[in-house]
């Protein structure tokens, strides 16, 4: 069978590196010109998302370029110069959503394949078919769209590409078009400065337009964040998402998350690519694992489900990102040393998260690294910095790179359940 490719957010160069160590396939992201991620797109400039490309294509891998923001008139000439820019960095596709930028970037850059944004909303093998027509090469499907419904786009036109989400934070809006972030703050949302208001608690009215009168309605048990959507996890449809053998891509939502979550989503996604079809596949274990990264709570979005069919789609209590396990540290690149992201303690067992398998147990002055009812575990007998200061504890902020026993594979990172 196919196996689908693994694309992953790129929020940062660091991000970027995380997530092709853990088993992305291909990356997307770019600046912040014309991409829906402004925030995520500032950590990049032209000279390092150019170096990301470089860095990307070394290890025979793919990245591609999101441009798929919405511009208005004055813009367009600002986004000639940008397009032509990204396409001298010879990145695998660009991203893009509009009509009139396909056209655009076909014109100024006919050698980099165009995929199809999910905000142009693609429902039906109609307009799939527009689009493919125009030189599309892949689109990424609208998030209401069903695996039916991709399957049936499939057969009417086999050589389209269909990428699919299947992780990360959902919209409460359809299709992400919402005008409350610009109505409230000014911040307009296809244009990639979403201020997320779908998120904060709000306070309902009724109103009596007779008389004028306003009177409170008092929370119940609905709660007070009546859009906030939970997050997409369709890591427990995969079998049927996988067998189905419609989709070429699985895509992962999460540019500005953190470096923990692009490392996880990549490393189990993987793990179930490459184990569907003999007997290690287990959804579960998937599930279980995507629960350690910081969420709203879990839906399965309308891939595999219909809308009519589903209930507890929001999180009506809060909008605190929670997890099951909390991270204590991260592996430096040169597998040297370690940050500390939370609390790391003397004499205490953290569990190891590696982007591959370590060849033997450690046990030394500084620590010990052993392997423990199928987890690798490290433990510090000492917590020495590189210019030789000890600690009892190190907490978050602190910026002294602690001596880990022994090299470990770049951006490992240390755990421990909550």
């Amino acid at each position: 069978m196919h196996k689908p490719e693994l694309l992953s957010p790129a929020g940062n160069f660091e991000k970027l590196k995380i997530a092709l160590a853990y088993g992305a396939d291909a990356v997307y992201g770019g600046v912040s010109h014309f991409s829906l991620r402004l925030r995520s797109g500032k950590e990049f400039s032209y000279e390092s998302f150019a170096e990301a490309v470089d860095y990307t294509h070394k290890l025979g891998k793919k990245i591609f370029v999101t441009i798929n923001g919405f511009p208005f008139n004055a813009q367009i000439e600002l986004l000639k110069k940008h397009i032509e820019k990204m396409a001298a960095m010879q990145p695998d596709a660009f991203i893009v959503a509009a009509p009139g930028v396909v056209r655009l970037a076909q014109e100024l850059a006919p050698q980099i394949p165009l995929h199809l944004s999910t905000q142009a909303n693609v429902l039906n093998y109609l307009d799939a078919q527009v689009f493919y027509d125009m030189g599309v090469k892949r689109i990424v499907a609208a998030r209401e769209v069903s695996l039916k419904d991709l399957a049936q786009i499939k057969k009417m036109i086999p050589q389209l590409e269909i990428e699919a989400f299947v992780h990360g934070s959902m919209c409460f809006a359809y299709s992400g078009r919402c005008l409350i972030s610009s109505v409230q703050s000014g911040r307009v949302s296809n244009r990639g400065s979403c201020a997320n208001d779908c998120r904060f608690p709000y306070t309902l009215y009724a109103q009596n337009e007779e008389s004028g009168t306003l009177f409170k309605i008092e929370e119940d048990e609905a709660g007070t964040h009546i859009m906030n959507a939970k997050d997409l996890n369709l890591s427990g449809h995969l079998d049927e998402i996988l067998q189905s053998g419609v989709i070429d891509a699985l895509k992962i939502e999460g540019r500005t998350k953190s470096a923990y979550y692009a490392a996880i989503t990549a490393k189990t996604y993987r793990q179930a690519i490459d184990e569907f079809a003999t007997p290690h596949f287990e959804t579960s274990k998937y599930v279980q694992e995507l629960a350690t990264t910081k969420n709203r709570g879990f839906n399965d979005g309308y891939l595999v489900s219909k809308p009519y069919e589903k209930h507890g789609e929001q999180n009506l209590e809060h909008s605190i990102s929670e997890g099951t396990h909390q991270v204590c540290a991260q592996v430096s690149e040169d597998g040297l040393t370690c940050l500390s992201k939370h609390l790391l303690s003397l004499h205490v067992k953290y569990e190891l998260v590696l982007p591959r398998k370590l060849d033997s147990s450690i046990d030394n002055a500084t620590g010990t690294i052993s392997f423990e009812d199928g987890k690798w575990m490290i433990e510090f007998k000492k917590l020495c910095t590189t210019n030789n200061k000890f600690f009892d504890a190190v907490h978050s902020g602190n910026t002294n790179p602690i001596v880990l026993p022994c090299k470990l594979p770049a951006f490992t990172f240390l755990r421990m359940k909550i």
